[in-house]
């Protein structure tokens, strides 16, 4: 049986999906574990969900692109006598340009946040998860993970589609004992992240009916979840892209993939 008011670790929850994740389960009857680098909007954040829902949040910092990131996060919820009911693996990010243009070192952090650290956290948290025989974990993937991969950000959708397979698997392993894994694919969705990666100016060319919002992605995904499904993509548009590029074939799928992705990724260097 779940408990009456499940813990939930969020990580990258300082703004965008996870911001609307911790803001979703707190009106749900959650108590939070928020983790991101920047401590002054997890407080901001703490400080309004209990405002609002009476919600104890925990505000725990780190870098996950430390390699000892995850380990010290779960001593650190160990030694609070914190318990986790659900995680939400949703910290993220795009490193624009050509694969070769970029520094290893910048590839490697990649790599630590996107495929790691959600891997980690999954393995240690996922035991005390079947023992206590209730349990989930949303790992936030993309619609990118779905669709031939186009030139720029070149490990973005392979991550992605490494969190589904990944996801699939858990999903599948855990079920029996009570725990719902689902990996979560958004499309285009509102929040800082082309921002960050300096893409803004041509994802605003976009039409607006290929975006969805933070708030409707989440509670999409937390239906799937709750439902069972091991693999989610909100969105009409967006399931109807995936089952189309599923129909032709790969080679013409990949040079339409090439040919739109001019529009929105950074190919070059920068």
């Amino acid at each position: 049986m779940p408990p009456v008011r499940p813990l939930t670790l969020i990580t990258g929850a300082s703004s965008g999906i996870g911001a609307a994740f911790a803001r979703h389960l707190a009106a749900l009857g959650h108590d939070l574990v928020v983790t991101a680098r920047r401590v002054e909007r997890l407080q901001e954040l703490a400080a309004e969900l209990h405002a609002a829902h009476a919600t104890t949040v925990t505000v725990l910092p780190c870098d996950l692109a430390d390699p000892a990131a995850v380990a010290e996060l779960c001593d650190a919820m160990k030694q609070r006598a914190l318990q986790v009911d659900w995680l939400v693996n949703n910290a993220g990010y795009g490193v624009p340009g050509r694969f070769d243009a970029n520094d290893w070192p910048v590839h490697a952090d990649f790599l630590r946040v996107l495929l790691t650290a959600p891997t980690e956290l999954a393995w240690r948290l996922l035991p005390g998860m079947r023992q206590r025989g209730h349990g989930r974990i949303i790992n936030v993937a993309s619609l990118a993970g779905h669709v031939p991969a186009p030139a720029g950000h070149t490990l973005y959708a392979a991550s992605k589609a490494y969190l589904i397979k990944f996801s699939q698997a858990l999903a599948l392993e855990n079920r029996p004992c009570g725990v719902h894994v689902c990996a979560l694919c958004p499309g285009f969705t509102w929040s800082e992240f082309h921002d960050v990666t300096g893409t803004r100016g041509k994802m605003d060319k976009l039409p607006g009916f290929m975006w969805l919002t933070a708030d409707e992605v989440v509670r999409q995904g937390i239906a799937a979840v709750e439902r069972g499904d091991a693999v989610y993509i909100p969105g009409r548009v967006n399931r109807f892209i995936k089952a189309t590029l599923q129909l032709i074939p790969d080679r013409w799928a990949l040079r339409l993939s090439a040919r739109q992705g001019k529009r929105y990724r950074d190919s070059e260097a920068h």
